[in-house]
């Protein structure tokens, strides 16, 4: 968006609700006078909302662990019990849909 400081005031065109805003949401008072702002804000805000206190609530990353098991991953150090993480994930599974 550019603003032109040459030019002067626009008239603004009557919104009858038969008109498309390009999927912005605007909202124009036909009792509002001229040059008087007014916005409207889109559902979007309140999903980015609700997603910024999901994330809020995840799990701080520990980098330095997750370097180090790549580290291990990567050097053939780590090694793994198939049993071991088969159990583990069908625990993990069974206690979040009991919840």
């Amino acid at each position: 968006m550019r603003i032109d400081l040459n030019h002067g005031p626009q008239e603004l065109a009557e919104n009858n609700g038969t008109g498309s805003t390009g999927g912005a949401a605007a909202n124009v008072s036909s009792s509002g006078a001229l040059g008087e702002d007014q916005t409207q804000l889109s559902g979007v805000h309140a999903q980015v909302e609700a997603l910024a206190a999901q994330a809020s609530q995840l799990p701080e990353v520990r980098q330095e662990r997750v370097q180090a098991l790549r580290s291990a991953v990567q050097s053939g150090q780590y090694r793994s019990n198939p049993e071991e993480i088969a159990g583990a994930m069908f625990t993990h599974m069974l206690t979040v849909s009991a919840a």
